[in-house]
């Protein structure tokens, strides 16, 4: 089994791509309570913040719904997303490499990546999860060639080690029939 090539995969190839829900988005003046009733009705734990062409200008996530709304004593029905949200986020072109993106989502630190068409206007938002879905076939095939050339690399030892083993477990069974 060869490992599997990810060569020039764009964000577009992806399953996810397609399948996913539309991102939650709000305009910047939007308050904050409003958003997090509908992350809540959605499940979703982002909210991606848009101008009136619909082209990213910031994302709110639960974290900073956290740090700046709960942990400051903020009231939520009066703060608008505009004053927490993390402003000129990353985004992505849905014909960008998928790799590029894995490195620097990973590299920068940030969970979640906007991603836009040719007008920059959003199209979905990729996760952390979205990648490490993609990267577990080729972990699975590197554990297992590791664990091959350990073994390979090892054999005397581990005939060695079953012989013993194989002479215990048969002590085992003739001193408790005797």
């Amino acid at each position: 089994m060869a490992a599997t090539t990810h060569t020039n995969m764009q964000l577009r190839d992806r399953p996810e791509f397609r399948s996913k829900p539309r991102p939650l988005t709000r305009p910047a003046e939007a308050m904050t309570a409003d958003a997090v009733a509908q992350m809540s009705a959605r499940d979703f734990g982002s909210v991606i913040v848009v101008d009136a062409d619909e082209k990213v200008i910031g994302v709110v996530t639960e974290r900073d719904i956290m740090k700046r709304i709960v942990n400051e004593g903020r009231d939520p029905a009066t703060t608008p997303l505009s004053e927490i949200m993390t402003r000129e986020p990353r985004v992505a072109r849905e014909t960008d490499d998928l790799l590029d993106w894995l490195r620097i989502m990973s590299n920068e630190r940030f969970r979640r990546l906007p991603v836009v068409d040719e007008d920059g206007r959003i199209v979905t938002v990729f996760t952390q999860g979205d990648f490490v879905s993609f990267t577990w076939p080729d972990l699975i095939y590197q554990g297992t060639q590791l664990a091959k050339a350990s073994i390979g690399r090892n054999w005397a030892l581990w005939l060695i080690g079953g012989g013993i083993m194989v002479y215990t477990l048969l002590m085992v069974l003739v001193l408790n029939t005797v």
